[in-house]
């Protein structure tokens, strides 16, 4: 067991040492801010458009953080024969890929934490057509961010310390105080007499990206154990895609809750992962004011097993692949 958590804290740490992770948290979160400068015409649906925006930038970027992440843990070190020297060390593989996995979760879970504390943010300056854009909170957010990046260049100046990895767990704290400041002690007026609040119905949906993108990271880690990054990305893209079909493809071939489709629509409904699940935006435009904590605990089981299937086609991937 201490060789798997040394297995993850390694990879997590190598993880968020890449600059491309730094560039994609703080990317990501500039722009779920910047999505609540323009004024939208939406007919007074102005914050659901927002916080729709924000979640979908959220998924999106955690895409492309489960695929580079996955490609820089186990693609690179099996072609740079750094996992030929792990293994030949009195580890298994399945350990070894299992420990990467880890790594890689708790990796996209920061980026994640960073993302909805950004899209939470949104949510608070988000205005319809007579308000207008929260200056002092996105000066606020800025400064945040510009501090994260000054203690990473501090600390790798004088300490001596790596800047990217720094920053990045800089952000975290800076990104945090920041929000905090902005919903305790500034006040956004979303319309003449409306006064913005922030929306933490978006809390357990933010969550539920998350067991999308833990899923997303299985798959990419499986294609990592044989192809590069841009086949990864590929196949991940082309999952991603197929899966927000998945219930329309198993409808038009005339399966529902009540009957069963044809037994091709069901392998296919089963083989592909179902995205809808883990998409509550359109419960969020209703109006619902109360969130059913109970579906988390669903879809988080539904996370696991394929979750889980992924990771063990991974690992039988790795016990066939040639190291040398």
């Amino acid at each position: 067991m201490l060789k798997f958590f040394t297995i993850s804290a390694n990879a997590f740490m190598e993880l968020i040492r890449q600059p491309v992770f730094l560039l994609l948290m703080t990317g990501s979160v500039c722009f779920e801010l910047f999505l609540v400068v323009p004024n939208y015409f939406a007919f007074g649906d102005e914050p659901k458009l927002v916080e729709n925006s924000v979640l979908a930038a959220m998924l999106l970027s955690g895409l492309l953080g489960a695929v580079l992440s996955a490609s820089a843990s186990l693609a690179r070190e099996i072609r740079s024969g750094t996992a030929l020297a792990v293994l030949s060390k009195p580890v298994g593989r399945a350990q070894f890929f299992l420990g990467k996995f880890a790594g890689l979760a708790a990796a996209l879970t920061l980026l994640t934490y960073v993302n909805t504390v950004g899209v939470l943010t949104a949510s608070r300056m988000a205005f319809d057509a007579y308000g207008k854009t929260d200056l002092p909170a996105i000066g606020i957010f800025a400064a945040g961010i510009a501090l994260a990046y000054a203690y990473g260049g501090f600390t790798n100046f004088f300490l001596r310390r790596p800047f990217v990895s720094n920053a990045t767990l800089g952000l975290v704290v800076t990104s945090t105080l920041a929000a905090a400041v902005v919903f305790k002690f500034t006040v956004q007026m979303e319309s003449l007499d409306t006064v913005a609040r922030v929306n933490w119905n978006l809390l357990p949906a933010a969550i539920l990206v998350l067991f999308a993108l833990w899923i997303l990271a299985a798959l990419a880690l499986a294609c990592s154990t044989r192809l590069d990054t841009i086949p990864t990305l590929a196949i991940c893209s082309a999952f991603f895609l197929a899966g927000l079909m998945s219930d329309y493809i198993y409808s038009t071939a005339g399966g529902s809750l009540e009957h069963a489709g044809p037994w091709w629509a069901s392998v296919l409904y089963t083989v592909l992962p179902n995205w809808q699940l883990f998409w509550v935006g359109d419960a969020i435009d209703t109006g619902q004011s109360t969130f059913q904590w109970g579906y988390v605990a669903r879809a988080l089981g539904y996370a696991v097993c394929y979750g889980g299937a992924a990771l063990a086609i991974g690992t039988a991937l790795l016990e066939e692949r040639e190291l040398s």
